[in-house]
């Protein structure tokens, strides 16, 4: 078999542009999500066009024993991961804090903390045993900086850079390469899934500018992981050449 690299949030956007670029450069992939019939669409692009093996899990990151059950379903050959992409996360609602609703912090907590945790709780061990691996953890500029009714998901992404940084620490001992990957503004389900399907918002986030889209994102994380062994990229953030930070970007009218 190939390397294997599992990926998670493959369903669209980023995960999924990462998908089918490990598969074009010769990883067998693992993909997961919550939308089976988007992971089966996805396998069935990847077998149309490359020479790449396709497992899919169909699961919500969220739960603890889903994650556990999906990762011990694996057969034991699909079990040696050599590359683990944190990149399921959301941002849902866009309120002042002293406004917000719970219920969208605690679905962003859950998925962006503890889903990462959950999965690198279940597939580091994997890769500590063999003493090696790579976990790419996306984060955002968002955990760089914090920016008006950001307060949670800003506090979450803030969160995967300080896992990032920690993951790289415990495990320096046991050849693990651990890289956060922080993205500007990107043009995937993100706005829409913040908006909660508000169509209009979402395509006024991305007017009057080239945002980046999943694929350049994806060409990042294949460009790191192909790095020679030895080298390791801590950290990257990568933004439309029309962002500068979370506060700068240059619209055209």
């Amino acid at each position: 078999m190939n390397p294997i690299a599992l990926i998670t949030g493959a369903t669209s956007g980023i995960g999924r542009a990462t998908a089918l670029k490990m598969a074009g450069n010769n990883y067998d992939v693992i993909i997961t999500g919550r939308r089976e019939e988007r992971l089966v669409e996805l396998k069935n692009a990847i077998e149309k066009s490359f020479s790449s093996k396709v497992h899919l899990l169909a699961f919500d990151i969220r739960e603890k024993e889903a994650v556990s059950q999906a990762i011990d379903s694996l057969p034991e050959k699909w079990k040696d991961i050599q590359v683990l992409v944190n990149n399921a996360g959301l941002a849902v609602g866009l309120n002042h804090i002293q406004d917000g609703e719970v219920d969208d912090w605690e679905r962003m907590i859950d998925t962006n903390i503890k889903g990462l945790l959950y999965m690198t709780r279940r597939v580091a061990p994997l890769m500590v045993e063999k003493g090696d691996g790579h976990i790419i953890n996306v984060g955002s500029m968002a955990g760089k900086e914090v920016y008006e009714k950001g307060n949670v998901y800003c506090a979450t992404k803030h969160a995967v850079e300080a896992l990032t940084k920690a993951m790289r620490i415990d495990m320096l001992k046991d050849n693990i390469k651990v890289t956060s990957i922080s993205p500007g503004l990107a043009e995937t389900e993100f706005s829409m899934v913040r908006f909660k399907g508000d169509k209009d918002k979402a395509d006024k986030t991305y007017k009057g500018y080239t945002p980046l889209t999943g694929d350049d994102v994806a060409d990042v994380i294949v460009f790191t992981i192909n790095l020679p062994a030895h080298v390791n990229l801590n950290n990257i953030e990568i933004t439309p050449r029309a962002q500068a930070n979370s506060f700068y970007k240059h619209i055209n009218d």
